[in-house]
């Protein structure tokens, strides 16, 4: 267990000095949007570049963990979708928030520092595979489906369109895809332009950290309703179990199945808390106050969690 704690205790504290610095004023919360704007616009990017260039196309391309993870992930959407519109009677909007809410994990905030103190050979590859995962299938689906709900002419239409622009514009995709082509081509970066690639991605797993626990300091949980608890339960608990599942499966289907590093990752990935930008995604709906509560309560309740996901992992995985 102490093996454990040396990875979970880390992050965690990471996350409280983020929350102390502005909840005593030492930062202003806009700080931390700017840190978080530093994250997605440099660092994040170039850690995906760096993770995904300087590896074969092959070792990159692995369709056997992007189906396990979103077999798994759709399994979730379809298990919460339903229980938000049968059981809590919730709209169509309202259900499409929880179901995003339950399966889009903070792979770069919160998963990546993870996964480096965990399987640091191959953090980078699974924050890819996660990415393309999450940025190109699960998030404008589900958006799409929000906007359906939402009303409006041609809904569905219009919000990929909107999300197609927003992907061809988003730095983590660009990183993610020079890195693709980079590896593809089999270019090999002179060191004096590698150098600033290797020193802004190494600040990325710190300053994240720092940035989420900033960000829950500014989250008030007055009003808390039952409403969240699914989409908590589903994120911490029903993702991992549903891609440990998918990830076993994958001989059924006729796919070769996964190293065990590369199914500790795909677990580990999906125990981790909502994506920091889910509220973000959620005000144009209206639904930023119960997104920013639930997001507030897997990140708190994501030590415990993550803490029982990693024994298991290492007990059984591993």
């Amino acid at each position: 267990m102490l093996d454990i704690l040396s990875v979970t205790a880390p992050v965690f504290i990471m996350i409280s000095i983020g929350y102390a610095v502005v909840h005593f004023g030492v930062f202003e919360a806009a700080a931390m949007r700017i840190l978080g704007s530093y994250v997605v616009t440099l660092a994040l990017p170039a850690l995906l570049f760096k993770a995904v260039s300087q590896r074969p196309i092959a070792e990159i391309a692995n369709w056997s963990y992007m189906a396990a993870y979103l077999g798994g992930s759709l399994l979730v959407v379809a298990a919460g979708f339903f229980y938000a519109r049968r059981i809590q009677k919730a709209d169509t909007t309202a259900a499409a928030f929880s179901a995003l809410g339950m399966v889009c994990s903070n792979s770069g905030f919160i998963g990546y520092p993870i996964l480096l103190l965990t399987l640091p050979a191959i953090a980078g590859v699974g924050l890819a595979l996660n990415m393309l995962v999450e940025n190109i299938v699960l998030i404008p689906l589900l958006l799409a489906i929000a906007e359906a709900g939402h009303g409006g002419p041609s809904p569905v239409g219009k919000m990929l369109g909107r999300t197609f622009h927003s992907l061809i514009r988003n730095p983590i995709i660009i990183g993610l895809v020079a890195g693709l082509i980079t590896s593809v081509l089999e270019l090999q970066i002179p060191q004096p332009l590698m150098k600033p690639v290797d020193m802004l991605a190494a600040s990325s797993a710190a300053v994240s950290l720092l940035v989420i626990g900033g960000t829950l300091a500014s989250v008030s949980v007055r009003g808390l309703s039952g409403e969240i608890a699914p989409t908590v339960a589903g994120k911490l608990v029903f993702h991992p179990l549903a891609v440990f599942l998918a990830t076993a499966a994958l001989p059924l289907v006729g796919l070769a199945p996964l190293s065990a590093d590369m199914q500790a990752a795909a677990v580990i990935l999906a125990a981790v808390p909502m994506m920091g930008i889910y509220p973000l995604l959620a005000q144009r709906f209206g639904r930023e106050r119960s997104s920013v509560v639930a997001m507030l309560m897997a990140t708190v309740l994501s030590f415990f969690s993550l803490s029982a996901v990693l024994w298991m992992v290492t007990s059984y995985i591993l």
